[in-house]
């Protein structure tokens, strides 16, 4: 098989996922039918303008301008941030002012129905010209999601030793030196040489780029060991996968330099099934039993737990829960409190920790509902003139 018939075979799989396929040089500038005012260009300006208008028809066109002009021109220098702030527009909706007769109004302009995947339009391009100030570039496949150029996939060819799936990450690392601007777009990176996939952040080194091994998230190589590439592209780059996955499953850190981590297939289902037990035990009737969720020493039990209290936090069956995160040791407590303060985009709540038994109760005892609160499991027991437990 060649990088050609490779690039053929994922396309193929990209439709019957959900995607409608483009060759790129019939929308270039100088194509059949062109959507680019020049091979600079890497937002779909008018399917993004389609999407803002179809998704945000109470918005006033010039709201939804300038919801647009945000995101083309995000104004940071700095790669990595651009794309952190990009996702925050993403996620969370651009804001924007309007007037309404003598008032003016606040609101947020959608990029994308993350409820319904149909309402969005997923679109998948290959070889997408690129011109960097000093060199024109060419990646083999871009997922786009209403205009937008979310993810990117470079593939090598599957016969020639030499250009194995290392080959495509170095590539990667190329296209984000000499065309950075699509970077600025991007979720997730996947590279693969047709039997090896990998998935990865912006900012991963290859050591971060991860199998993904799972479609329904029960069974493991399901299209056997070697069909990796089509695994993962059903198993996360499905249209509804995918809106979960870039929703609640990336998340940027700063602590004192800005990284970005995308979850791995054993934690995007270990969330999903997790949520489906606790909405459903929490029902009238229900079991009020949640579940374990298993983990081996190292594998990302942090991310699984904040990107868990990311979604909980947003089910609207849940009714805005207060999430209380026990541990034994005060060392372990400081350490997630650490990660979940770091994630607060993601969790748009910032954690509060209790420091003593009177200051977890204040603060469980005064919170109504949501919210995040730390505490070790000593300060559940009783007061010294109390002989039964007061949580």
């Amino acid at each position: 098989m060649t990088e050609d018939q490779l690039e053929q075979e994922a396309l193929g799989w990209l439709n019957e996922a959900g995607y409608s396929t483009v060759y790129g040089p019939d929308i270039a500038v100088d194509g059949d039918a062109p959507e680019r005012s020049d091979y600079r260009q890497v937002v779909l300006v008018e399917r993004l303008r389609s999407a803002v208008a179809r998704l945000n028809p109470s918005i006033p066109k010039v709201a939804q301008e300038d919801a647009i002009q945000q995101v083309l021109e995000l104004c940071t220098p700095v790669l990595l941030s651009a794309n952190k702030r990009f996702h925050q527009l993403l996620v969370g909706g651009v804001p924007v002012q309007y007037q309404q007769g003598n008032e003016t109004r606040g609101d947020f302009v959608r990029l994308v129905d993350w409820a319904e995947p149909a309402r969005n339009e997923f679109l998948a391009i290959n070889q997408f010209s690129i011109k960097g100030a000093h060199h024109t570039r060419r990646p083999d496949i871009i997922l786009f999601v209403n205009g937008l150029p979310l993810v990117l996939l470079e593939l090598k060819n599957p016969a020639d030793e030499a250009a194995d799936i290392w080959k495509a990450y170095d590539q990667i690392q190329t296209y984000k030196e000499q065309i950075p601007d699509v970077f600025q777009y991007n979720e997730v990176l996947v590279i693969s040489d047709g039997s090896e996939a990998r998935l990865g952040s912006l900012s991963s080194d290859a050591e971060r780029f991860m199998q993904w091994r799972t479609i329904d998230g029960v069974m493991l190589d399901p299209l056997g060991q070697f069909n990796e590439l089509e695994t993962l592209i059903r198993g996360v780059l499905a249209p509804a996968y995918l809106l979960d996955y870039l929703r609640y499953f990336v998340l940027f850190e700063d602590d004192g330099a800005l990284i970005k981590k995308v979850a791995g297939y054993h934690q995007f289902h270990a969330v999903r099934a997790a949520i489906n037990q606790v909405v459903a035990a929490s029902r009238p009737g229900g079991s009020h039993k949640g579940g374990v969720v298993w983990h081996t020493q190292g594998s990302g039990k942090s991310i699984t737990m904040t990107c868990f209290a990311a979604r909980v936090m947003r089910e609207t069956a849940m009714e805005n829960p207060t999430i209380v995160v026990i541990t034994d040791r005060n060392d372990l407590d400081g350490q997630l409190f650490g990660v979940f303060s770091l994630a607060q985009d993601l969790l748009r709540e910032q954690p509060v920790q209790a420091n003593t038994r009177q200051d977890l109760r204040a603060k469980l005892s005064n919170r109504p509902s949501g919210g995040i609160v730390f505490a070790t499991i000593q300060k559940f027991m009783p007061g010294e003139d109390e002989d039964t437990f007061p949580i």
